[in-house]
């Protein structure tokens, strides 16, 4: 095999509640789910031991290569298995900056297009290498509906949980994630990720729904306007919930079906940028 092909899936936090701190870093609790929305990667064999990757779209260009994580994912793979190198190129669709963990996907998608590309099978080291390089980039190796929790590098996967249709409402600009971490007042025992993990899991949408929480909004609000004009277009839409993933900018609308989601698209007559997702669990 000389050639890979890997789809790196978005992902949406239905919750997130900060539970503490340790070592510098906040602590959280989080129910979330992979998304059809992904950047495709394609990994191509080198024999001269180098390792070169490129990125179009979402102006992903104009990511320093020493601040890309892509490229640290690649480097790292090489180093820990001493393979002889590889093209990769990441075509982006998921959008910069949205909180719908699109640095995570592709550390995620280029360790997993180089492990088949190179018939690696040790699972643990790659969620070690994915796991140095970001507290959810190990969920993202695996996907689907997961319960997080530490600094989102314990991963406890979910079965059974139902297909959520959704509208993405993206603002221009994103959110520095530790800027709204460091605004961050709210603090709880989990209690309502846990809640909402419990009745997705039995299948109750609307029972989840009223546990979605995200301690992350208000800051994220107060660093960009937008947000909060996104999330009150998102409530005129009568979704069964309107709410933020991660850190923002990135604002969701629940809907029972795919149909009804793409009706309230046309609703929304270009105030913002605007994408249907379904989850994939």
């Amino acid at each position: 095999m000389n050639v890979v092909t890997h789809r790196a899936r978005a992902k949406i936090n239905l919750t997130l509640e900060v539970v503490g701190e340790a070592g510098g870093y906040h602590l959280l609790r989080s129910l979330v789910l992979s998304i059809d929305l992904n950047d495709k990667v394609v990994a191509r064999r080198r024999t001269d031991g180098r390792v070169l990757v490129r990125m179009r779209g979402m102006g992903s260009e104009r990511i320093p290569e020493d601040k890309n994580n892509a490229v640290r994912a690649a480097r790292a793979f090489m180093a820990r298995f001493s393979c002889a190198g590889a093209d990769i190129f990441i075509k982006k669709r998921i959008p910069i900056g949205a909180g719908l963990g699109g640095s995570s996907a592709d550390v995620a998608g280029v360790l997993r297009a180089l492990a088949t590309l190179y018939g690696v099978q040790d699972e643990g080291a790659l969620k070690e290498i994915a796991d140095s390089l970001g507290s959810d980039t190990g969920y993202m190796l695996r996907g689907g509906a997961a319960l997080l929790s530490g600094r989102g590098e314990v991963v406890q996967p979910l079965s059974d949980v139902p297909k959520l249709h959704f509208l993405l409402l993206l603002p221009k600009e994103g959110v520095s994630t530790a800027a709204c971490y460091k605004l961050c007042t709210a603090h709880s025992r989990g209690e309502h990720t846990e809640a909402a993990c419990r009745a997705l899991v039995a299948g109750d949408i609307e029972g989840a729904c009223k546990h979605f929480e995200n301690h992350l909004l208000a800051p994220a609000c107060s660093l960009n306007g937008d947000i909060a004009r996104a999330l009150a277009l998102a409530r005129s839409l009568s979704p069964l919930h309107a709410g933020m993933t991660g850190s923002g900018s990135c604002v969701f609308a629940l809907f029972p079906t795919k149909r009804a989601a793409r009706a309230a698209q046309k609703k929304c007559k270009g105030r913002f940028r605007t994408l249907v997702a379904t989850s994939i669990t």
